[in-house]
């Protein structure tokens, strides 16, 4: 594997998913994602950054929860997953992430130039 997006889609298709509490955002923060994922979403302002940043939340979070919730970055995909991250709301996917794949995401996070959400 040789490009970004192929780990990325190999990540997420390894990430299992689960149904979170309607109206729940408490994982929805500033987070840091690779330009690749970044360049998946909508360009936001600088304005709705900054109003974002000063309530400590995503720019991409709506009235009605993630606004790019089928892109949304893997570190986002990865809450509620393993139990370094687990949801306050005792949310959970019936099996938990693959230790092995846990790791990749964050080798990825890590050597991958991060910007942040």
């Amino acid at each position: 594997m040789n490009n970004n997006l192929e780990i990325i889609e190999l990540l997420r298709d390894n990430i299992p998913t689960f149904e979170c509490v309607k109206g729940c955002h408490d994982c929805c923060g500033p987070v840091t994602t690779s330009s690749e994922e970044m360049s998946r979403l909508p360009v936001k302002t600088d304005a709705e950054h900054d109003a974002a940043l000063s309530e400590l939340t995503c720019v991409h979070l709506g009235p009605n929860g993630c606004e790019v919730y089928e892109e949304r970055p893997l570190i986002c995909r990865l809450y509620g997953t393993t139990p370094q991250m687990l949801c306050p709301n005792n949310c959970r996917p019936d099996q938990m992430v693959d230790p092995e794949i846990e790791k990749q995401v964050h080798e990825f996070i890590a050597n991958t130039r991060q910007v942040l959400v």
